[in-house]
């Protein structure tokens, strides 16, 4: 694919967003009004902004990331306009800021290049714990900026600007600089982690002097998000550290250990939590107590079931009966208007952008680069599996959102961030 495809396949997007929204008019009795052309210049600035951006910052970056996202934001936003209005036109400001930022990473790091990144990563260590500490912020007070708790879990700040207020998930931002330090870290310590080891009768594990710095921060940054509940977030970057460090190592230990230690935390969090109790009761049985625990998960089923094989059409579902449907269970709402084969091809996107992403991390000469590379990788397919895989009841729901589709301005910049930083490791790679 050249870059000129690329473009082609951006202003398709953006058309397919437009024409999207044009059939939900349609189907409400509507016409052809100015939310269509609206939607259509929002995308074509956005992902065109992006392109001409890497045209001129990132010329030889592999043009296989670009489009899919595109494509995944259009049908995201199809249904968010579908579902809410008002919100689809937060989420057009919220792609027009998150467009801009990856241009500025491309920009800036056109000259200084992702080595800045390696040799600052304790400032983005610090950087990412204090955007963790922020949703502990009082509740209430003079301060216009402050913590707010929802669903049982604290992980939002608040931010008063007078005229409006702002609602902001910082452990967004905070994930893609934390795996920005794990990747540094483990560049610069590969040759320690690998070589000099100790015996744990018949197990082998590297030196405690420089694992246990590292599992330190970790265990730190993890307590923070199972004192906020945010319990998702947790089981999302606990499962990035143990794949970095396989990764890292090529010690499948570190994934066998991983996964019990998540089985274990998971079952932790069950017998503290009370709404990680519901959840789990919700997955093994939604229909036990169908008007409340089960209700979002029996629905989305419902969904999933109704749409069939091409769907009942834009408009014209009903995944408004879904509870946070725009969020947590937008597939579910894409299974029901764009049938099993609207929710392939979401699923074939995914796999493009991850195939891209780990395409880049295995065909980087730089240690850093292909562990930056993989851990962002990594953090993408981890959460899309973790909330089809909710939906779908193969996990209990963990609460985080569907990167590049769901509505949300926070995880929206933090996935465009992780966008623009793949594309620029690819750059590096090719040149």
């Amino acid at each position: 694919m050249t870059r000129n495809t690329e473009g082609v396949l951006v202003a398709v997007a953006s058309a397919l967003a437009a024409f999207g929204v044009a059939l939900v008019e349609f189907a409400g009795g509507e016409s052809i009004g100015a939310q269509v052309g609206l939607t259509f210049l929002v995308f074509v600035i956005a992902f065109g902004g992006i392109h001409v951006s890497l045209r001129a910052w990132a010329p030889d970056a592999t043009p296989l990331l670009l489009p899919p996202v595109a494509l995944l934001a259009a049908i995201g936003f199809l249904e968010v306009y579908r579902l809410s209005p008002y919100r689809a036109g937060l989420q057009r400001w919220w792609l027009l800021l998150a467009a801009a930022v990856t241009c500025a990473v491309l920009a800036f790091l056109s000259r200084a290049g992702l080595s800045l990144l390696r040799r600052y990563r304790n400032t983005m260590l610090l950087v990412a714990v204090g955007l963790l500490l922020l949703p502990n912020l009082p509740s209430s007070g003079p301060l216009p900026i402050r913590g707010l708790t929802q669903g049982g879990s604290r992980l939002w700040v608040v931010f008063d600007l007078g005229f409006t207020e702002l609602h902001f998930q910082p452990a967004e931002i905070a994930k893609v600089l934390f795996v920005a330090f794990l990747a540094a870290y483990l560049a610069d310590r590969q040759a320690a982690l690998t070589g000099a080891h100790r015996k744990l009768g018949p197990i082998r594990i590297p030196e405690p002097r420089q694992l246990v710095p590292l599992i330190a921060v970790w265990a730190g940054s993890l307590l923070i998000l199972v004192y906020q509940r945010d319990l998702g977030a947790s089981l999302l970057l606990f499962l990035t550290f143990a794949a970095l460090l396989y990764a890292a190592t090529g010690a499948a230990g570190y994934l066998v250990a991983g996964g019990l230690l998540a089985a274990g935390g998971g079952l932790a969090a069950w017998r503290l939590f009370d709404h990680v109790q519901r959840r789990v009761q919700a997955w093994l049985d939604p229909f036990a107590d169908y008007a409340d625990t089960g209700y979002q998960v029996a629905q989305g089923l419902f969904a999933l079931g109704t749409g069939s094989l091409s769907g009942s059409g834009p408009g014209l579902g009903r995944p408004d009966l879904i509870p946070n449907a725009e969020t947590d269970f937008i597939f579910a709402a894409v299974g029901e208007e764009l049938g099993l084969a609207g929710s392939i091809a979401v699923l074939c996107c995914f796999a493009l952008f991850l195939a891209a992403g780990f395409g880049i991390a295995l065909r980087s000469r730089d240690r850093f680069r292909t562990l930056l590379a993989a851990g962002l990788t990594f953090v993408i397919g981890l959460q899309t599996f973790l909330i089809i895989g909710g939906v779908l009841r193969v996990l209990p729901l963990t609460g985080i959102t569907l990167p590049f589709m769901s509505y949300g301005g926070s995880a929206l910049i933090g996935n465009f961030l992780l966008l623009g930083l793949l594309a620029r490791a690819s750059q590096e790679e090719r040149s």
